[in-house]
This record gives C-alpha cells, sequence and structure tokens, in this order.
C-alpha cells in the first residue's frame, strides 16, 4: 500500500511540475524558407509530408503550402488553390498595381482569390499543426507571419452502411462512420431546426482527437450540457482512440458493470435521445455515438417500437423484459429446484429431470458451469472469427458440443434446454452492453444459487436492486421512473402509449421545454 501511495504522489508531483505535453514554443516566422523548415524539423522530414514553394504575381512574391498526403484532396490544392492562386494574382497585377506589402497579398487571396468556403487566417504553431494533421492545407506568404488554413481533407473512409449491432426490421438502413462529419451530417438530416448544437473540443495532449456534443438548445438542461463539457475536458490521456474511452473516463462509476451511458451506430435512435433532453457524444475515428444520461429502463426500448403500433410495441418490451429475467435467473433457478427444492418441482417433472440426470457424475451447479462457460467460448470465437465461419462455429459447434455432452453421460438433456433457452433470451436484449452484463451477474447468482438456494437467488436480486438504486448516470437515478418515481414518463415504459399520448418528454430529464405535441 505504501508502495503504491508513493508512486501515486510521484505521479502527481510530475505531473504538477510540467509532465504534460508542452506546446509549440516557437513564433512564426515572416520568412516562408524558415517556416516550412520548421514544419520538417518538427516532423522529421516525413515521406507523407507534402512541401512546395511558388511565385505568384509580377513581383515574384515567394509562397509555400504544406499538408499531409492521404489526408488531402490533391485535386483541391492543385486546381483550387495553386492554380487560383497564380493565375489570380497575375489578374489583379493587370487590373492593378502590384501588390505592396504581404499583409495585402494575404488578405486579398483569403477574400478573393482563393474560392473555398472551409478557409481561415492562424497565427499560432498549435493552430497550424492541428489543422495540417486534420487534412487541411497550410499557405504561407513570405512577409507576413500570417497563415491561410485551407480545407482540403478528402482521406478515405467507408461507405454508410447499415449497422451491425442493432439491425431492425423496420426503420431506417443507415449507420454512423468513422468520419465524424457524415455522422453530424446524419443528425443535420434528422434535426432540422437551427437550435441543434454541436460543440467540437479536442482531446488528448498528442492525438488531439476531435470530440462533439450535440444537444438541443432550449430543451436540454445548461446543466447537463455543462457537467458533459467539464468532464470530457478532465480527460487527460495521449490519445482518445475511440468512444470507449471517453465513455470509461466521463461515467459516474468504474465498479458497476452495468452500462451508464448507451453506445449506438443508429443516428435515428441518437437524433431522438437528442430531442429527447439528453445529450450525444461523437467522437472522431469512431462509428458509435455515446447518449446520457440513461436509465435502466432504456435497456430495453428499441428504435423498432416508435415504428410499430403500440400494441406490438409493448408486447415486445414485455418479451424482452422477461428475456433478461430468463437469462439473468433460469440456470440459478434449475440449480436451486433441482439441488434444494425438489418438493416444489411436479411430481412427472421431477421424475423427468431425475430420469435424465440418472448417471451424471457432477451435481447440477457443475453442470450448469460447464455448460455456461462452454456457451461463452463459443460465443467469443464466433465473434473473433471471420462472419461465414463464425456463424457455423456458434451453431455447429453448439449442437454437436451439446449432443456430445449428452452423449457421454456428462452433463443432462435438461441442462441443455436450460442452457440453450437462456442464451436466446440474452440475444434478445437490444443493447449488447446489458446483455454482456447479465451475463456476467448470472454467474454470481448460479454460485449463491448453489449454496442457498432459492434463498440465495431472492438475496441476489435483493443486492441488485440495492446496487441499482444507488447508481447515477449524469446525476439522474438509474432506476428511474420507478425510484424516484414519475408517474408520467410511465407512458413510455415497458408500456408504450400510443404516439399521439406521448405529448410531454421524460419529466426526469428536467428540460426547459416539456412539450413534444402541442395541441391546437
Amino acid at each position: 500500500m505504501f508502495h503504491l501511495l508513493s508512486r501515486l504522489f510521484q505521479r502527481k508531483k510530475a505531473s504538477a511540475s510540467g509532465g504534460s505535453l508542452p506546446e509549440f514554443s516557437l513564433k512564426l516566422s515572416k520568412r516562408v524558407v524558415e517556416n516550412l523548415s520548421t514544419i520538417q524539423d518538427m516532423l522529421q522530414s516525413p515521406s507523407d509530408l507534402i512541401v512546395r514553394q511558388f511565385h505568384v504575381g509580377k513581383s515574384k512574391h515567394l509562397c509555400g503550402i504544406a499538408c499531409i498526403d492521404g489526408l488531402v484532396d490533391k485535386s483541391v490544392i492543385n486546381d483550387t488553390i495553386m492554380q487560383n492562386v497564380m493565375l489570380g494574382v497575375a489578374q489583379a497585377d493587370k487590373d492593378a498595381p502590384p501588390f505592396v506589402t504581404a499583409d495585402k497579398l494575404l488578405d486579398r487571396l483569403h477574400t478573393d482569390i482563393i474560392p473555398v468556403d472551409d478557409i481561415a487566417v492562424a497565427t499560432s504553431w498549435d493552430d497550424i499543426m492541428l489543422a495540417v494533421f486534420n487534412g487541411d492545407t497550410a499557405l504561407f506568404v513570405d512577409g507576413t507571419s500570417r497563415v491561410l488554413l485551407i480545407g482540403t481533407r478528402g482521406w478515405a473512409s467507408r461507405g454508410v452502411e447499415e449497422p451491425q449491432t442493432e439491425a431492425l426490421v423496420r426503420g431506417p438502413r443507415d449507420g454512423f462512420t468513422e468520419n465524424i462529419r457524415t455522422n453530424t451530417v446524419h443528425l443535420r438530416r434528422r434535426i432540422r431546426d437551427p437550435n441543434l448544437r454541436l460543440d467540437s473540443m479536442h482531446v488528448g495532449r498528442r492525438g488531439k482527437r476531435q470530440v462533439i456534443i450535440a444537444y438541443m438548445a432550449g430543451i436540454t438542461a445548461p446543466d447537463l450540457v455543462d457537467e458533459v463539457k467539464r468532464r470530457i475536458d478532465s480527460i487527460d490521456i495521449d490519445d482518445v482512440e475511440g468512444s470507449g474511452y471517453v465513455e470509461q473516463w466521463i461515467m459516474d462509476s468504474f465498479l458497476t458493470p452495468f452500462p451508464l451511458i448507451q453506445t449506438t451506430e443508429r443516428p435515428d435512435k441518437c437524433s431522438a435521445a437528442i430531442l429527447g433532453g439528453r445529450v450525444a457524444i461523437l467522437v472522431d475515428g469512431d462509428p458509435f455515438a455515446l447518449i446520457a444520461p440513461i436509465t435502466l429502463a432504456s435497456m430495453f426500448q428499441s428504435p423498432e417500437d416508435y415504428y410499430s403500433h403500440w400494441l406490438i410495441a409493448t408486447f415486445l418490451r414485455v418479451l424482452r423484459l422477461a428475456s433478461a429475467f430468463a437469462a439473468t435467473f433460469l440456470p440459478a433457478l434449475y440449480i436451486a429446484l433441482v439441488e434444494y427444492h425438489q418438493g416444489m418441482i411436479p411430481s412427472k417433472l421431477a421424475f423427468s429431470i431425475a430420469g435424465t440426470r440418472e448417471g451424471v457424475p457432477f451435481p447440477a451447479v457443475i453442470e450448469a458451469f460447464i455448460m455456461e462457460g462452454t456457451l461463452e467460448i463459443l460465443r467469443e470465437a464466433g465473434i473473433r472469427l471471420p462472419k461465414p465461419i463464425g456463424q457455423t462455429i456458434g451453431i455447429v459447434g453448439g449442437l454437436v458440443i451439446g449432443e456430445a455432452a449428452v452423449s457421454a453421460g456428462i452433463v443432462s438433456p435438461i441442462m441443455v434446454i436450460v442452457v440453450a433457452i437462456t442464451a436466446i433470451s440474452s440475444f434478445a436484449l437490444p443493447s449488447y452492453a446489458f446483455a454482456i452484463t447479465l451475463r456476467i451477474i448470472r454467474f454470481g447468482i448460479m454460485l449463491a444459487a448453489s449454496l442457498f438456494g432459492l434463498y440465495g437467488i431472492i438475496l441476489s436480486y435483493i443486492m441488485i436492486n440495492i446496487h441499482i438504486v444507488n447508481l447515477k448516470s449524469f446525476g439522474i437515478p438509474y432506476s428511474t421512473p420507478f425510484s424516484p418515481t414519475f408517474i408520467k414518463d410511465w407512458v413510455d415504459l415497458i408500456w408504450r402509449a400510443p404516439v399521439t399520448l406521448l405529448g410531454r418528454r421524460p419529466q426526469m430529464m428536467q428540460t426547459t421545454d416539456e412539450t413534444r405535441i402541442r395541441k391546437k
């Protein structure tokens, strides 16, 4: 313990004494040659760095550009920047006296000559290097320490495809991609409201990863937005390689297996959450968006619920709730009844189970752990293998191993049925992270059932509920709207009321505008 505390103190001391990554302390020169040389020295002249010098106008004014090959669209650089700069300055020299100062030349390039909408003026190396690494081109003019940053982003990216982890029978087929600008376009297409805010931040001392916080001004609680920004601003690591880093850093508790932030690949689900008063977080290079805050009830809801009739949606939600209980408690219930409470089983069923278990050398708890462990291994192997092979391994492997285990007398046929129902029930849940949580909890409940029978299951259920009511997601209790109780929010809980009755946003979100449907 003393060693751990001393290491922690040394780490804090190093951080306080300047352990963070220093910013570029160099000043911009007025000489193009010196500035281009500085970029080459910073990057150690990499093979993908494009540096070009050229002269413009009658006065042969020296200019230079710097960009990263592969991040830029070369056609924009050649046709839009280089050609327009050379021809535009030459034409301007014919119509008027040559440009006297470099600042005037740069201003003319900025306002009149370069036909690009994404263009800005920078005066520091920090802004220049961040823009260059984002795919922009830096244009230097000899004689001024100001630099033009021109939007030339054009790297290869994956096209819009249907989400693989959240497939629907009825609903939109488009999904988020790794390009954050494509993802913001998805939100803009669905929410055509000027109050949609897409606030940008850069996270990571070295990676400078772009993170966008999406919310609705006039609907989302300002305190929630400020808290999300504060937590993201506190991230102090080299790089945020994906949304998982952000999720783990800003979640309220890392000691719980329950997901406190929802992930989604679906733009329609993300936009619906934003209109409901929540905040969405997009990370550049990751096709998953984060939604916060969430509650336990969010784990049983799917976008398809709102595309279907309300009776169908309600039935599906009840089915998911029953599946969650089966995926969590069914193996433990089998263990408790077989090992401790045989008198609670109907006589004919008890004789049938006893007959199938005849010759099995292991108690029910060992049976369950063997089969559940094998199933988890098969499931993980199916995910990691190529898709056609993975599906074959999952189906054929489960059938072959189950049949072989029964034939060898290692497990009983009823145990195979229980494990199969449990696995199918876990697949019925729309949230992958929540399904994994139930799979983890299941093993603990099985162990409690093997020790105390039904009493162990009841105690486990009570402990899970105590844990849930103590969880919070950005200040919202995880058990809301059950506890604390918001009766008005029950119209879209397990029972999904008709759309015409969903006239108010969730009361628990404390939105500044609760009205969703304005009746005439």
